[in-house]
């Protein structure tokens, strides 16, 4: 399958079509086409950009919505509102799923409406699934180029090329050693008068479940003895 191309309509700003390239090259996405932009192109858009202005260069631009997407199987609508008719409405992780799923198909859309009105009914028609950004209820509206840096990014975890951080391997302490760490410590709060070794109560327990969770490394483990061994040194 061909990467998805991203599909801005009737865009106003320019300055949101080149924040879009620049939101798109960051994950990888090369397949811009525009549909009526207001301005294209523009000195502005180039700015917003920062460095993605060959995917800019690159962008299709069209007259209607239907050449736009004449050579895609699947077109995927962003919409903010729920309609009257029922349509597949996706989350942006399902939407990325769906379209990581269509092996057979030979190219994928996924529009975005204008800055103040989104995508009109007619579009939306034309749609084979919605997708929707949760959002607080109180403030649902997206910038576009956001709006589309959420739906990136979820394409590219879906892809798989995203690398696992890399884990550190840490040298943990054994359980041997934190059996002797926990002996130093009863002592040394005895010897301090914080722990009454008549009246104990949970302290212990306690502070085992407080470094059991912490599970310290060998360097913490030698660290918090040190300093275990110097307050027992102290003059009380």
């Amino acid at each position: 399958m061909k990467q998805p191309c991203i599909v801005l309509i009737n865009t106003s700003h320019p300055g949101n079509i080149g924040a879009t390239a620049r939101a798109m090259k960051n994950m990888g996405l090369d397949t811009l086409r525009l549909v009526e932009p207001k301005q294209h192109p523009s000195a502005e858009a180039t700015a917003r950009a920062s460095g993605a202005d060959d995917l800019l260069a690159r962008a299709g631009c069209f007259s209607t919505l239907e050449e736009a997407i004449a050579d895609c199987d699947l077109v995927i609508g962003a919409s903010a509102r729920s309609r009257t008719l029922p349509v597949p409405l996706l989350d942006p992780r399902a939407c990325a799923a769906l379209v990581h799923r269509q092996t057979d198909v030979d190219g994928v859309a996924i529009l975005f409406g204008r800055e103040r009105t989104g995508l009109t009914n007619e579009e939306l028609d034309r749609c084979h699934q919605l997708v929707q950004i949760p959002t607080a209820a109180d403030y649902p509206s997206l910038n576009i180029a956001a709006a589309v840096q959420v739906i990136a990014y979820e394409l590219r975890l879906a892809s798989g090329v995203v690398e696992k951080p890399h884990e550190p391997v840490v040298d943990y302490a054994s359980m041997e050693q934190m059996e002797q760490f926990y002996t130093h410590l009863e002592q040394t709060l005895v010897e301090l008068e914080f722990l009454d070794p008549d009246n104990p109560r949970q302290l212990m327990r306690r502070l085992r479940r407080l470094f059991n969770r912490a599970r310290p490394d060998q360097n913490e483990i030698n660290i918090l003895r040190g300093i275990l061994t110097a307050a027992g040194r102290e003059p009380r």
